[in-house]
């Protein structure tokens, strides 16, 4: 089994802590700052599509990472961390909010992404207004509505912890408290987080636990015959910017893709989401508005919206959509639900305890 394998090698280090009562953040002390942190790839998966080349996560720039993740001195009032909008038992989503909330209880224009399997993605946000892992963090961070900070005022807050010293000096071997430092940990941290350890991944990779059910194989053909051209390989999206036939939010005017090209045959259209751990990260779509995965089905029967740029999939019928019995809806959602992986949303190597 893929997390099995991969928790015994990479918490390590973690158990020893549980067992000295220390933190897993403390464990830097006595590892050498270059031990690189045993990542695996699962089997399953598509080749990794970041360049981590030149920043290779270790032990140490891993605990930093997440340190940094779960504090939110990250953000102007010292009250927004990236954990606020991303929440391990959600799969790292916003759960329960439309759009995410940010400083000064502001709100956002889209429901927040999840934070799962970045290394194998080629842009980030709805939009694609990132490409990179290691720059990925400067949007939300910037976002007046969001974090609402700047570099040289976090980097002077975390100057003032004599922990975090300690921590960029067994990190990086230059030892800087700088922003470049502060990305590439918090790049490392992300790539770790593997989601691949759902009852989907045990059937594919005929592991004990993944025997499906009739109702779910019959979900899976359906998949596969409707959705997988967009939601591709064991990721669950191609990476795509497509326009799906949603009636544009009048309240947001969010033109999508087209924020970050400029081109209008771009316009409303928004990144494929990844489909792993779907049954936990409601409400969807980028503005939240469907609270359940049936009303996620019931919009592509009978919501989908006809525009110039429409995607030529979501034509192939007689009528615009996808066309599914009910039987066939419960079918896809128990399927879905199978991509739920617990492991995931329990391993401790993603949790900071304050």
């Amino acid at each position: 089994m893929f997390y099995s394998k991969f928790f015994k090698k990479a918490a390590g280090v973690l158990l020893v802590c549980v067992f000295m009562s220390c933190s897993a953040d403390e464990a830097y002390e006595d590892i050498p700052a270059d031990s690189l942190f045993p990542l695996e790839i699962p089997a399953n998966f598509p080749s990794i599509k970041q360049d981590i080349s030149n920043n290779m996560p270790t032990q140490n720039g891993v605990a930093l990472g997440r340190k940094l993740f779960y504090d939110p001195r990250l953000s102007r009032n010292n009250t927004i961390s990236c954990a606020f909008c991303h929440e391990q038992q959600s799969a790292f989503t916003h759960h329960g909010h439309d759009l995410s909330h940010g400083i000064d209880n502001l709100t956002g224009t889209r429901n927040a992404p999840s934070v799962q399997n970045m290394i194998f993605q080629t842009e980030y946000f709805y939009d694609g207004a990132s490409n990179s892992i290691q720059m990925l963090s400067i949007v939300p961070i910037h976002n007046p509505v969001e974090m609402d900070e700047n570099f040289p005022a976090i980097i002077a807050k975390l100057k003032q912890d004599p922990t975090y010293v300690k921590m960029f000096q067994s990190a990086f071997s230059n030892g800087e408290v700088s922003s470049a430092n502060m990305l590439n940990a918090l790049a490392q941290f992300m790539t770790i987080m593997i989601s691949a350890d759902s009852k989907y991944d045990k059937y594919v990779r005929n592991e004990p636990g993944g025997d499906f059910t009739n109702q779910e194989l019959q979900g899976l053909a359906l998949f596969e015959n409707n959705c997988a051209s967009c939601h591709a390989t064991d990721i669950f999206t191609d990476n795509s910017f497509r326009n799906n036939g949603l009636p544009p939010n009048p309240k947001l005017d969010d033109l999508g893709r087209e924020h970050v090209t400029g081109f209008p045959e771009d316009r409303y259209k928004f990144k494929v989401p990844s489909l792993r751990n779907v049954a936990l990260t409601a409400p969807y779509m980028h503005d939240g508005r469907f609270g359940s995965l049936q009303s996620v089905l019931n919009f592509y029967t009978d919501g989908v919206q006809n525009t110039p740029n429409l995607d030529p999939f979501i034509q192939q019928h007689q009528k615009l959509g996808i066309p599914l019995t009910a039987e066939e809806k419960e079918a896809l959602i128990a399927f879905l639900k199978t991509l739920t992986d617990e492991a995931f949303i329990t391993n401790p190597l993603f949790y900071h305890k304050t």
